[in-house]
């Protein structure tokens, strides 16, 4: 059964309750007055409630009308944000350098709005000392505290211990936070550009946009993100 309502002719009823282009209530009137009142306003007739006695149609340019109800619902779909949990796993005795590595690429997940699960792996021996992956953790939840929190306490799983970190900010708020950045780098290349003072290939906005595609690129890490819509 097609979801479109029914428009002009293919309404099929004695009577409706008519809504004017407006919103005004016009009232219950036979169908030929509100097709004569459609074509006087150049309008629409067109079924807004089959289900009610009589059925309720209102004036309107469906045309338009459709057009704009896509507009809405495309630029629902652009914002809308699907809560991400991304992963990043580590040792207990990791080296230093890649503690920093790391702890970066947590960053730019907690910066993207994004959830990230920290798993520490306990091999051999290390199984025995639990304080150690406890204590990187708790480590890493206060090097990155300015962007995230704990949502989920360190918890042993198995030979893993797993802590979950949220994003202070929202999924929604880093997405417009990176439109608004990548706009005002495009508007600084074009007044550099235009301005002449630089070429295009070496303004310092298509310097600084070149480097964060860079940074936005996917990172490898000793897991694949894993990515879960949470409801």
């Amino acid at each position: 059964m097609s979801a479109e309502p029914r428009i002009n002719d293919r309404i099929r009823v004695p009577e409706v309750r008519l809504v004017g282009p407006g919103g005004e209530q016009v009232g219950i009137v036979p169908l030929a007055k509100a097709m004569e009142l459609a074509q006087e306003y150049d309008l629409d007739l067109v079924e807004v409630a089959a289900n009610a006695r009589p059925p309720v149609c209102k004036l309107m340019d469906y045309g338009k009308f459709k057009y704009e109800s896509a507009m809405k619902a495309r630029e629902a779909r652009k914002n809308q944000a699907h809560t991400v949990i991304k992963e990043m796993k580590l040792r207990p005795k990791i080296d230093p350098h890649d503690y920093d590595t790391k702890k970066g690429h947590v960053e730019r997940f907690l910066k993207q709005g994004d959830k990230v699960k920290i798993t520490i792996m306990f091999r051999g021996r290390e199984q025995s000392r639990p304080e150690l992956g406890y204590r990187l953790l708790q480590r890493l939840a206060t090097d990155v505290q300015e962007l995230g929190f704990i949502e989920s306490n360190p918890k042993q799983d198995g030979r893993n211990m797993i802590m979950v970190l949220g994003p202070h900010k929202k999924k929604t708020e880093a997405m417009a936070e990176a439109r608004e950045a990548q706009a005002a780098r495009k508007d600084a290349r074009r007044v550099a550009v235009e301005s002449g003072v630089e070429r295009p290939d070496e303004s310092e906005a298509g310097k600084a946009e070149a480097a964060a595609q860079v940074a936005e690129a996917p990172v490898e890490t000793d897991a694949e993100p894993k990515a879960e819509e949470q409801v």
